[in-house]
């Protein structure tokens, strides 16, 4: 509970209360609880989410099983249309407390993501019930009332999902301190599409089940979910094949260049804060991050001993280090899940008043991306300590960014920079092989660029940038 903030406590508590005031009246004496259907699809919730725990079937499968909580949310659907709103919520019960946490605190989380179920699966049950959903159905020999049917099971997977999307977003405010204005930013369109899908295999299993072939036949409806599942898990393995991909480019950039080591992960990182403060989807946010940590891929190209080089570099040798950008281009352009990436790396030394590299663009020419990234990039060049300098304060960066805001980089990604810092802060961290001496070492003309000598003159690189 330590590494949870306390506004984070407080309202997976409030949540754990309104699950349990939801789940209650099915336990109170005369409520005339179905227990046979809620054992039975509680059973059958908890046993669709366990192979996910099970690492050797896993590891059996080559990694197919499905990993994500929701992949049968079908089942709890189904609860919703059948059971009134009590007895839907504890059929979540069991299969959320069993349900696959990857992050730690894990007790914390499985007690968050069970109190969203419950929560979601009554709101899911109150609505279908108002809408007649127990009667549509049908029962027996008698057939369902299509297509009035559909309205209960569309109201309710509607309900579930803009339930379970409210209550992330708040998560999502308390524990990272996301601003409000953007923390639904992107978690209702992601999420409408699937819920509505669970929405019809929900209604298809309840449908079956009240027929006269009984719960048996339900069963049917999680055989295409589960190939699903299946699917969607090929495509996470694929993705963390891209990310070892990057993982490996970037460690290779770190063995080359000992100076800027753990340099990519933290420009990737504050170029996703700065993202975040202005909005923008989740979506590229990811793609973001990537174009932070691959940046500097292209000093693959540079000759080590001009990357390694303590004295001045000459005017042939800064030519040819400031072809990174293109070099790293050339190296990611066949990998097509980049996206938007590419540009970054390729235009991430273009300044605002056209003086920069490898183009010479200017303003909004530079696409947004690059200018992210330039700016996360300045940043943590000038507050890392590294073996031939000491890093500046963070306060100090944040004004020497401000002060090249508009000619250097784009102000708004400095001032979103700025909000980012004083929401979250910065840690700082040594780059080089060995720690900074307490002494100050002697510092190499060509990695700290001198200031010019008047105001009037153009911005100076930010002290600690290099092409």
């Amino acid at each position: 509970m330590k590494a949870i903030p306390r506004a984070a406590r407080v309202y997976i508590g409030v949540a754990l209360l309104v699950a349990a005031v939801c789940a209650l009246p099915a336990l109170r004496p005369g409520a005339h609880t179905a227990w046979g259907a809620v054992a039975l699809l509680a059973a059958l919730y908890a046993l669709c989410e366990l192979p996910a725990r099970c690492r050797l079937l896993d590891r059996a499968l080559g990694g197919s099983v499905p990993m994500r909580a929701g992949s049968f949310f079908p089942v709890l659907l189904a609860s919703a249309l059948l059971l009134p709103p009590s007895a839907a919520a504890l059929t979540a019960l069991p299969g959320a407390l069993l349900a696959r946490v990857e992050q730690r605190p894990a007790g914390v989380r499985r007690a968050w993501r069970t109190a969203q179920l419950l929560i979601s699966v009554s709101a899911a049950a109150h609505v279908a019930g108002a809408l007649g959903s127990r009667e549509a159905l049908g029962r027996g020999p008698d057939a369902p009332d299509f297509p009035y049917a559909l309205l209960p099971a569309a109201a309710s997977a509607l309900t579930f999902c803009l339930v379970l999307t409210a209550l992330d977003g708040g998560v999502r405010i308390a524990a990272d301190r996301i601003p409000p204005r953007t923390a639904w930013q992107g978690l209702l369109g992601r999420t409408l599409a699937p819920h509505a899908v669970h929405g019809l295999a929900g209604l298809m299993m309840a449908v079956l089940w009240r027929s006269t072939y009984g719960p048996v036949a339900a069963l049917f409806v999680l055989l295409p979910m589960y190939i699903s599942c299946w699917v969607f898990a090929q495509y996470h393995r694929e993705r963390a094949a891209h990310q070892a991909t990057i993982r490996a480019l970037v460690q290779a950039v770190d063995i080359k260049d000992r100076y800027t080591r753990g340099h990519s992960e933290r420009v990737g990182q504050a170029s996703v804060l700065i993202a975040q403060e202005l909005g923008m989807a989740d979506e590229r946010l990811e793609i973001l991050r990537f174009a932070g940590i691959l940046h500097d891929v292209g000093k693959l190209g540079v000759p080590t001993r001009i990357l390694r080089k303590d004295g001045p570099l000459t005017p042939e040798e800064r030519r040819i280090i400031e072809l990174h950008p293109e070099y790293g281009h050339e190296m990611v352009r066949g990998i097509g899940f980049l996206g938007e990436a590419r540009a970054a790396i390729l235009h991430h030394h273009e300044r605002m008043d056209g003086s920069g590299y490898p183009y010479g663009l200017s303003g909004e020419q530079i696409p947004e991306f690059a200018r992210v990234v330039a700016v996360a990039d300045a940043f943590d060049a000038m507050t890392s300590t590294r073996s031939y300098s000491r890093g500046r304060p963070v306060e100090a960066a944040v004004a020497e960014l401000e002060r090249c805001a508009g000619t250097h980089f784009d102000p708004r990604m400095v001032a979103a920079l700025v909000q980012a810092l004083d929401r979250h802060g910065w840690q700082t961290a040594v780059t080089a092989d060995e720690p900074c001496a307490p002494a100050t070492p002697p510092v190499p003309q060509a990695r700290v660029p001198a200031p010019a000598p008047a105001p009037a003159s153009p911005a100076p690189a930010p002290p600690g940038s290099r092409p």
